[in-house]
């Protein structure tokens, strides 16, 4: 019997469907999906696990937070646990029942580590198993998968063992920091805080954008803009641009403000190329889900592989930006003529770019995000649907002609005084008309002649200020990530989700809280914060995987990282605590109390209920109550009837609750 090895049941029936024709029989074994079909007069299984199925963990007697010496901690050895005991108990049925496997993981590090940890749990129980292959393929379409399993390749154990260094080293810095963060500050339990060698770096990033932002002194400046109009109305602006000196500013509107005709000085035309966008590589793909469609990252994500597993895009974690040469674009492009997309892709088939565009960055493992089927479009939800034409408009945009488009600069006189004005006027359009996720707007000039004299609808001196730099959004934040080296195309993500999980970011732009504040104040000035040895650390698992180095001197490295890390916080444990327990009761007060005039706090009680209290307790013994469930965000308002705090509820529907705390208020009374 030949047993198949996949990540997740979806792909693992997919596969199926391609292999066995769509004839196959599904039965249960031991709670787990089972594909069997016959194929060349041999029996097939093929299972889908559920991911990793094998964990690291410390030993339960290092476990007690409080009670262990966290260098020791650094140096002991975890160990491996089965996490999925349906999954282990079938892998053992078919030790016995096959000697020929095929692991069809996703190709990347931790689908080759899935793809072992399954194997190695087989030949636990069969030793003897001696034909082992891969499956490797970019999307799950019918081409793809039976091209990989008609010339399957070596598994790459040096691929695994990277992810498994991963593991190890993200486990022992993770729970030794952690720990090290959490003692220091008395924040245990459900209310732990976490700083990891990926987390920290980039919540430094955005805390240090935050002081940025708050430190930022706005300048003001003047520009001077005349409101013009011929066939159409447009705006041109005084050639200085930026006055810094408002007198100077005043004397010239002064001059020109009752002028009502311009006379055009010069025109200048050039016909320029405007080059498509490069193909997506996943952290492009995130930047533009995050711009274009207000996604989180690990949304963008978790809906780019459901359409992966279902064959209608390509493998969605690569950072390769050039199509390889092997790559049917045709076949694609005669796919999509059957899609909504079916004039884009037949214009391009007739009337495409010679050379695909390509990007900076090459890679074999997996080609840039591309579509490779056509969605039933009642089976995909609104946010699917959207995710999938972008990727879709991107695809075809980079194959399709340059834009052609003529710029126009022309210069006005107004009363002796020059005015600035751009213009495009678009000749072809071609991959413009596809991609319509621009931020560049083309807008358009009337046509003018030398010398001629036209309207002026007014002239007005805009007074402004200098703007702070903007916030990080998810995609901007990946890009920076990358930059730096921090984490993975597979992990970025990832580690943003779990800043809004610690509750260190808020909101769609990544503000972060007070804790956040704290937690970096407290840990800047050490090496944890920075970017360099977490970037040291990825390139030493990519060594890893190059076989240039072993999993073995990599996590003793990083163990002696980590150990002179922990001693620089041991030295100042007493100051980092400090700095960290008053940032955290900044963070839950949220106001005055009507009573005492003390500190209104958020607590728990020693069952766990959060409420609000008086911090001049027990003198003062006022009390709030609070709903036990959503998330509460101190927005620092006011009643406007009976002058109590606010608090937003925020639940996981999206709901929004403005809550007085006062149970009464009159305005609660009226609603009764």
């Amino acid at each position: 019997m030949k047993l198949v090895i996949c990540e997740k049941n979806i792909a693992a029936k997919r596969i199926s469907e391609i292999i066995s024709g769509g004839n196959f029989n599904r039965k249960i074994l031991g709670r787990m999906p089972v594909y069997e079909f016959l194929k060349d007069n041999e029996k097939w299984a093929v299972i889908g696990l559920r991911g990793h199925i094998v964990n690291l963990d410390y030993p339960p007697e290092l476990n007690k937070w409080t009670k262990i010496n966290l260098q020791q901690l650094i140096w002991a050895e975890p160990y491996k646990k089965t996490s999925e005991k349906d999954v282990v108990n079938t892998l053992k049925i078919f030790s016995t029942k096959t000697d020929h496997i095929i692991i069809a993981t996703d190709y990347d590090r931790e689908g080759e580590l899935i793809g072992v940890e399954a194997l190695n749990i087989i030949r636990k129980h069969n030793p003897s198993i001696k034909y082992v292959k891969r499956a490797r393929f970019s999307a799950i379409t019918k081409g793809e998968v039976l091209n990989a399993f008609n010339k399957p390749v070596e598994v790459d154990y040096n691929l695994a063992r990277a992810a498994e260094a991963r593991q190890i080293i993200d486990l022992v810095w993770g729970a030794t920091l952690t720990r090290f963060i959490s003692i220091a500050s008395g924040q245990l339990g459900k209310d732990f805080l976490s700083i990891g060698r990926v987390q920290s770096p980039t919540l430094t990033i955005i805390v240090n954008r935050e002081k940025e932002i708050k430190n930022f002194v706005p300048k003001p400046y003047w520009q001077i803009v005349a409101t013009l109009k011929d066939s159409i109305t447009f705006n041109a602006i005084h050639e200085k641009n930026i006055f810094w000196n408002e007198d100077e500013a005043k004397k010239i509107y002064s001059k020109i403000r009752d002028s009502k005709k311009a006379r055009v000085k010069e025109i200048n035309k050039e016909i320029i190329k405007v080059l498509p966008p490069t193909p997506f590589n996943t952290t492009t793909f995130l930047q533009a889900a995050s711009t274009h469609l207000k996604l989180s990252a690990s949304k963008a994500m978790e809906i780019a592989e459901r359409l992966y597993m279902n064959g209608w895009i390509s493998y969605p974690r690569t950072d390769n930006t050039v199509y390889p040469k092997t790559m049917n674009i045709q076949g694609i492009l005669k796919i999509l003529e059957r899609s909504p997309f079916s004039s884009e892709a037949s214009e391009i088939l007739r009337n495409g770019r010679a050379v695909p565009m390509r990007g900076k960055k090459f890679a074999t493992d997996h080609p840039p995000i591309h579509p490779v089927g056509i969605p039933p479009t009642n089976k995909l939800s609104k946010e699917e649907w959207r995710v999938y034409e972008l990727v879709c408009r991107r695809f075809l945009a980079t194959l399709a002609k340059d834009a052609i488009i003529e710029k126009i600069d022309a210069k006005f006189d107004i009363n002796n005084e020059i005015f600035l004005a751009r213009g495009y006027n678009i000749i072809e359009r071609n991959w413009l008309r596809i991609y319509l996720y621009q931020d560049k707007k083309y807008n358009p000039l009337p046509k003018l002649e030398k010398d001629e004299e036209i309207e002026v609808v007014k002239i007005t001196n805009y007074k402004k200020k200098t703007q702070p730099p903007k916030r990080y959004t998810h995609g901007t934040l990946i890009a920076e990530m990358e930059r730096l080296g921090l984490g993975t195309k597979s992990t970025r993500h990832e580690i943003i989700k779990k800043l809004y999980a610690r509750k260190y970011v808020v909101g769609a732009n990544l503000i972060p809280t007070a804790t956040a504040f704290a937690v970096v104040e407290a840990i800047e000035k050490y090496d944890i914060a920075k970017p360099d040895m977490t970037a040291k650390l990825e390139k030493d698992m990519d060594a890893i995987a190059e076989g240039k180095k072993t999993l073995e001197e990599t996590v003793k490295e990083s163990r002696k990282m980590l150990q002179e890390v922990l001693a620089d916080l041991e030295k100042d444990k007493a100051e980092i605590a400090k700095k960290i327990r008053k940032a955290l009761a900044e963070e839950n007060k949220i106001g005055v109390c009507p009573s005492c005039g003390g500190n209104l706090i958020i607590k728990k009680s020693h069952k766990n209920k959060r409420f609000i209290a008086c911090d001049n307790y027990p003198k003062c013994k006022v009390t709030f109550s609070l709903p036990q469930k959503g998330q509460i965000r101190i927005e620092n308002k006011k009643c406007k009837t009976c002058g109590y705090p606010i608090v937003k509820i925020i639940f996981k529907d999206g709901n929004k609750w403005n809550l007085c705390i006062n149970p009464d208020c009159p305005s609660k009374k009226k609603s009764n």
